[in-house]
């Protein structure tokens, strides 16, 4: 342990029966509360008494395996399918096998969007408009949402780059209130489903996280429905490329519904995931006034007093460094679980029928044998000078094999420059910074909402 290291918010864990009596007896429904001890020790272990049997994965080969290697024997786990489908039906990101390769090739033009040279004025757009928004809060000094702030600055980023407009104040809001009861109450990810369901249970959704699905789904049909109007070549963009798009063996392109379950997927993958990740950027940033330092520091050297511009972006190592290591603390997507659709082995252990096959970024990127100080924050562990403690196969945030997330340079090119304009023109202070503690649940998010003040850069 290196006590010169910060420890942002996390649990500290504690043997198995200790961990499960503590979710039993607080009623906590944060799945990082029932990880034990050994979760974070062992290589492949298992995980608790479940009806369907649960085996943690944390070993790279073993990981490379599941992913890749085996991944026709390991699709997409139920209770996470099951999660999903109300939000994005049968979309790519949750269809295995033939369906998925369909989806996938008829989907590829619309990648080409994803590039970072396309997509970076509209990530310049964005943020001017709010650091506009966070001029008027460092005026007035009033308190907002972290989490917020970045849902609706992330998702402002995807809509321009998905539809070629900016996002309306209120459908942010409606949005991020959306995903906020979607993530917080669909049953497929309570610990209660996870430990008594069967494998391949049916799970019903509540009505309000039905509601939650509606209203993202509602707001995605609407943009769509203006582009389907204006027809695929009015504009040149994610919407356009979609729906053009056809099948190159079958010919066959999207129906509306499909569309929207597919845009959905970019929707989610490009505003959820990135808005939690910037949320524990900015929240780490306002505990750590040396890292700001670092940044700002850079900033001269590189970019002086003009804008960011594109290649300034790509050209500052420590702000991407932090944006890297905040990753590995607080992975998007905390959990990547897999189901053995066939009795079967991984590594020396046989795996039955059914069993859910975790694996999980936010136990490999904090395993004791993986990473040096594991828990601690320390973005310089990914300079090239220490390239040799990073071992193959631990650092996975965006996934790995054929699904590893298509977005990942496009997410941490807008994290670079979202990062590199807001330190350098505020100061972050989060109200309550004791109270801040980490939720899993599909994403990795604050269980409460982080209040904070901006304030005009003071030195």
């Amino acid at each position: 342990m290196s006590p010169d290291l910060y420890r942002p918010p996390a649990p500290h864990p504690r043997g198995p029966v200790a961990s499960l009596a503590r979710v039993i007896v607080r009623r906590e429904n944060n799945l990082l509360s029932l990880l034990p001890d050994v979760a974070y020790r062992e290589m492949i272990t298992p995980l608790g008494m479940s009806r369907r049997g649960i085996v943690l994965v944390n070993a790279p080969d073993l990981v490379t395996h599941v992913m890749d290697t085996a991944v026709e024997h390991f699709p997409k786990n139920d209770l996470f399918v099951g999660a999903l489908e109300s939000l994005v039906g049968d979309a790519m990101f949750v269809s295995s096998g033939d369906r998925w390769r369909q989806q996938r090739r008829t989907i590829e033009p619309a990648f080409s969007h994803m590039r970072i040279t396309r997509a970076f004025p509209a990530m310049e757009a964005a943020v001017s408009d709010h650091e506009a928004t966070l001029d008027e809060r460092a005026t007035s000094g009033q308190s907002f949402s972290l989490d917020a702030a970045m849902s609706h600055l992330t998702a402002d980023v995807i809509t321009r780059t998905i539809f070629s407009t900016p996002l309306e104040r209120g459908t942010s809001r409606e949005v991020f209130d959306a995903f906020d009861v979607f993530e917080r109450s669909v049953e497929s990810v309570s610990i209660r489903r996870l430990l008594l369901d069967k494998p391949w249970a049916h799970i019903p959704q509540p009505a309000h996280v039905l509601d939650a699905c509606t209203r993202i789904r509602r707001h995605v049909g609407d943009h769509l429905d203006t582009r389907l109007a204006a027809g695929a070549d009015a504009f040149d963009d994610i919407a356009g490329a979609a729906i053009a798009a056809r099948d190159p063996v079958t010919g066959q392109g999207f129906t509306r519904e499909e569309l929207i379950n597919e845009i959905g997927v970019f929707f989610l993958a490009g505003h959820e995931t990135t808005a939690s990740a910037l949320t524990w950027t900015f929240f780490i940033l306002s505990q750590q006034p040396q890292a700001v330092a670092r940044i700002r520091a850079e900033l001269d050297a590189v970019v002086g007093s003009g804008p960011i511009e594109f290649d300034h972006a790509r050209k500052l190592p420590f702000v991407r460094n932090v944006f890297r290591e905040v990753l590995r603390l607080y992975p998007p997507i905390t959990f990547l679980p897999r189901v053995a659709a066939l009795d079967t082995t991984i590594g020396t252990k046989r795996i039955r029928k059914g069993t859910m096959v975790m694996i999980a970024p936010w136990s490999i990127h904090r395993h004791e044998q993986l990473w040096k100080h594991p828990d601690r924050f320390d973005p310089d562990r990914f300079d090239p000078s220490r390239d040799k403690e990073i071992i193959p196969g631990t650092y996975l945030p965006f996934g790995s094999g054929p699904r590893v997330c298509i977005g990942a340079g496009f997410a941490t090119l807008e994290a670079s420059l979202v990062i590199a304009r807001l330190v350098r023109r505020y100061d972050f202070v989060s109200e309550d910074p004791a109270s801040v503690w980490p939720l899993a649940r599909l994403t990795t998010r604050p269980a409460h909402e982080i209040r904070c003040r901006v304030t005009r850069r003071s030195a």
